[in-house]
C-alpha cells in the first residue's frame, strides 16, 4: 500500500506541474490522476492532520469562509492544509492533500480546512472524518445538477446522519457550525443529533420587512406550516418562527451587530461566549459578514484566541474571482463569480451601492460546471436595473449564452441601446474596460471566470484599490 500511495502522490504532483506549464487551472486533475492509481489515497492522507479536519459546505460562501478560517487558524500559529482555489469536488479535495503530502505519503499539518461541494459531501465524509462541519446556507443552484433544493439538503443531512454509525467519528464527535438565520440550515441539529453552535446577525444589521425577490424557505421543515418572519436580512435569512410547532430561529452563540460599511470593508461587533470584540472584514458586501462570522465561530470551536483571530482576519485576501480587484488606467475594476439567483442578486446590490457611472460585463457559460440549464437567470432580479440604468454606461454580455443574457436584460427593462453582445471574451472585456464609466464590474459564471481573469491580468493591473469592494457570493 505504501508504494502504491507514493506512486499516486508522485503522479499527482507531476500532473500539477504539467498543468501549470500548459497554462491549465489544474486544481482537480492531480487528484483525479492520483485516485485512478490508488483509490484510497484521500482516505490515507485524510486521517493524518494532527488536530482534525474542518469541512465547509453549503450553497454560497464556501471558498471565502474556508479561506477566512485559514487566515485565522494559520495566524494563530497552526500549520494548515486547504483547497484554497475553490476545487471542492472530491478530486479537488484529493488534490489539496496531494499538494501538501511528501512522496512518502506524509502530511505535516495541524488542521485540514476543506470546502466541499454539497453533492460531493457524502463521498468526501465517507473518506475523510470531519471534526467540525460548517454549513453556510442553502439556495437553489444548478437545478439540472443538484435537482430541487430538498435534494441538495438531503445530500448533507443523510451523510451527517450516517456518521452516527461510524465509530471513528462517534469516538471524537462532530460539531456543527450552523447559520441560525437560515431555517434550512438551522434544522440540522435536530435532524442529525450532532451538537451545534449557531451564528447569526442581530436585528441591528440590514433588515427588510418583506422577503426578497428569491426566497427559498417558505415552510417549516418539520411540520410544513408557513414560516412567519419578523424581518429578513436577505432571501430567507432572518428572524423566523413556525406557528404550527416549536421551530424558530435559535439564539446565536456568536452574533454580529453594529455593522458599519467602510471604503476598505466592514466593521462590526461580534458577541461570543465570554465576551465580545470588534471585527474588521477587509472586503465589502453584506454577504461577507456571514462568511466572516461562520469562520470566526468555527475558530471559537477550535479554541482560537478571539483577539488573535480578529487580527488575523485583517490580512485576508480574496480568492480568484471573489471580489478580485484590478485597476485599468487608474479605473477600479472588480471581478466576481455569480452562480445562482441569490448570489447574483447580492452582486447586483453591491454594484448598485457604488455611486457614480459604471460599466457592467456579464459572462454566462453553460458548461457542466456552470449548469446546462440557464433558466435560473429569470429568477434573478434584473428588474432592479430598470430604475437604475442611468448609472450605467453600458451592459456588455459575453460568454456562450451572451444572446440569452442580453434578452433577459431587455425583458428586465434595460434600454436596448445600452446592451451590447460580444461572444468573444477578449473583445468584450476590452470594450467594457474602455467604457466611459468610473468603475468597471465583471460578473462571470464558473467556466468563464478563469479565462476572464487571465485576460484581465494581461490588460489591467492587479492589486488593492481604494474603491468600494463588492460582495463575494462564493
Amino acid at each position: 500500500m505504501g508504494l502504491r500511495l507514493s506512486i499516486a502522490i508522485m503522479a499527482g504532483k507531476v500532473t500539477a506541474i504539467v498543468s501549470r506549464i500548459m497554462g491549465w487551472k489544474g486544481s482537480s486533475l492531480p487528484g483525479l490522476v492520483a485516485r485512478k492509481i490508488y483509490p484510497r489515497v484521500l482516505e490515507e492522507l485524510g486521517k493524518q492532520p494532527r488536530l482534525g479536519v474542518v469541512i465547509v459546505t453549503g450553497t454560497n460562501g464556501k471558498t471565502t469562509t474556508n479561506n477566512m478560517l485559514a487566515c485565522m487558524v494559520s495566524g494563530s500559529g497552526y500549520k494548515i492544509l486547504l483547497n484554497s482555489e475553490g476545487a471542492n469536488l472530491i478530486t479537488g479535495v484529493t488534490a489539496g492533500f496531494i499538494k501538501a503530502a511528501s512522496i512518502k505519503g506524509k502530511t505535516n499539518c495541524d488542521y485540514a480546512l476543506l470546502e466541499v461541494d454539497e453533492a460531493s459531501f457524502p463521498r468526501v465524509v465517507n473518506e475523510v472524518m470531519p471534526k467540525v462541519v460548517i454549513v453556510t446556507n442553502f439556495f437553489r443552484d444548478q437545478l439540472d445538477r443538484y435537482g430541487e433544493l430538498d435534494t441538495t439538503i438531503s445530500f448533507v443531512q443523510k451523510s451527517l446522519n450516517g456518521l452516527m454509525g461510524n465509530k471513528k467519528v462517534t469516538d471524537q464527535g462532530v460539531q456543527l457550525v450552523l447559520n441560525a438565520d437560515d431555517p434550512l440550515v438551522a434544522q440540522f441539529q435536530r435532524k442529525t443529533g450532532w451538537p451545534a453552535v449557531y451564528y447569526g446577525l442581530s436585528g441591528s444589521g440590514r433588515v427588510f420587512s418583506a422577503g426578497s425577490y428569491s426566497r427559498e424557505a417558505k415552510f417549516c421543515p418539520f411540520c410544513g406550516e408557513a414560516l412567519i418572519y419578523a424581518y429578513y436580512h436577505y432571501s430567507q435569512l432572518g428572524l423566523y418562527n413556525c406557528p404550527g410547532c416549536s421551530y424558530r430561529r435559535p439564539d446565536p452563540d456568536v452574533e454580529v451587530s453594529h455593522l458599519q460599511s467602510l471604503p476598505d470593508g466592514t466593521d462590526c461587533l461580534v458577541r461570543y461566549s465570554g465576551g465580545s470584540t470588534m471585527l474588521h472584514i477587509p472586503t465589502g458586501g453584506f454577504y461577507n459578514v456571514y462568511n466572516a462570522l461562520a469562520a470566526f465561530t468555527a475558530g471559537q470551536l477550535l479554541k482560537l484566541d478571539p483577539a488573535q483571530a480578529a487580527a488575523a482576519l485583517r490580512q485576508f485576501s480574496p480568492a480568484i474571482g471573489r471580489m478580485e480587484r484590478f485597476s485599468y488606467r487608474g479605473k477600479p475594476v472588480m471581478l466576481n463569480l455569480v452562480k445562482n439567483p441569490t448570489g447574483f442578486n447580492e452582486s447586483l446590490s453591491a454594484v448598485l451601492s457604488v455611486p457614480g457611472q459604471k460599466d457592467l460585463f456579464i459572462a454566462i457559460n453553460d458548461n457542466d460546471a456552470d449548469g446546462r440549464d440557464i433558466s435560473w437567470l429569470w429568477d434573478v432580479d434584473f428588474e432592479i436595473l430598470e430604475d437604475n440604468h442611468q448609472s450605467f454606461g453600458s451592459f456588455i454580455c459575453s460568454g456562450q449564452r451572451a444572446e440569452e443574457m442580453a434578452v433577459r436584460l431587455k425583458y428586465a427593462g434595460v434600454p436596448g441601446e445600452k446592451i451590447f453582445v460580444a461572444g468573444d471574451l477578449g473583445q468584450a472585456i476590452s470594450r467594457v474596460l474602455e467604457g466611459q464609466g468610473s468603475f468597471v464590474y465583471l460578473l462571470s459564471t464558473y467556466t468563464a471566470l478563469w479565462p476572464v481573469q487571465k485576460i484581465l491580468l494581461n490588460q489591467a493591473e492587479k492589486g488593492e484599490l481604494d474603491a468600494h469592494r463588492m460582495s463575494s457570493v462564493s
